[in-house]
C-alpha cells in the first residue's frame, strides 16, 4: 500500500493515468451492485489492486456481493479518498468470483496489511487460512473498464463562496492515454 496516496487536483479533471494512480494508491471503496429487488446495494470494503489493474475484494461466498457478481458480472467501485476535502473516483468493472484458496488467503493477508498499515507475518497465514475456510471466503476479481471522476470542490473560508466552481466530468476508458486535461 502506498504511504502517499495520490492527491486529486482541485482545479481540473484527473488525467487517465492519474485515475489509475488514484485507484492504485488508496485502499477503501464502496462496491455497488444491482439487487433483484429494491435499489442498488452498497458496501464499504477494503480492496487490493494488482499490478495488471484488477481490484481484488475478499468476501463470503454466501453474501449478496458474490451472488450478484455471479448473476450479473458487473459492479461499480467507488474508490474513496482518505484526505479532506473528500474526493472519489467511480470505477466501472466487469467482475468474476475467484475461488482459488491461495488467492483468497493472499488477498485476506493483503487486506490485513492495508487495514493496519503493517505487513502480517507469515505466522498469521494458518489463522487466515482457517478463517477463509470457516467463512467460505472467495475473491471478487473486478476488472476496470471505465472511470468517472468529480474533483473535490471545497470552501476553505466563508469568503471564498464566489470562487467555488463546478464542472462536468465524463466516463473515461480505464486504458485511455493521457491527453490534454479535461475541463
Amino acid at each position: 500500500m502506498s504511504t502517499a496516496p495520490f492527491e486529486v487536483p482541485t482545479d481540473r479533471d484527473m488525467l487517465p493515468s492519474e485515475r489509475r494512480t488514484f485507484v492504485a494508491t488508496h485502499r477503501t471503496c464502496v462496491i455497488a451492485y444491482t439487487r433483484r429487488e429494491h435499489g442498488p446495494a452498497q458496501s464499504v470494503v477494503y480492496y487490493v489492486p494488482t499490478n495488471d489493474g484488477d481490484l481484488l475484494i475478499a468476501t463470503m461466498q454466501a453474501r449478496a456481493k458474490a451472488k450478484a457478481v455471479e448473476r450479473l458480472g458487473k459492479v461499480s467501485v467507488l474508490v474513496l479518498d482518505e484526505h479532506w476535502p473528500a474526493s472519489y473516483l467511480l470505477v466501472y468493472c466487469d467482475a468474476v468470483v475467484d475461488r482459488d484458496p491461495t488467492l483468497v488467503v493472499d488477498v485476506m493477508m493483503a487486506v490485513g496489511e492495508r487495514m493496519s498499515g503493517q505487513p502480517l507475518g507469515e505466522e498469521a497465514r494458518p489463522f487466515v487460512e482457517q478463517m477463509a475456510k470457516d467463512e467460505g471466503r472467495v475473491v471478487l476479481r473486478c476488472r476496470p473498464y471505465a472511470t468517472f471522476a468529480t474533483p473535490p470542490r471545497h470552501l476553505h473560508r466563508n469568503d471564498q463562496a464566489d470562487k467555488i466552481t463546478h464542472w462536468l466530468s465524463t466516463s473515461v476508458p480505464w486504458s485511455a492515454a493521457d491527453g490534454p486535461p479535461l475541463d
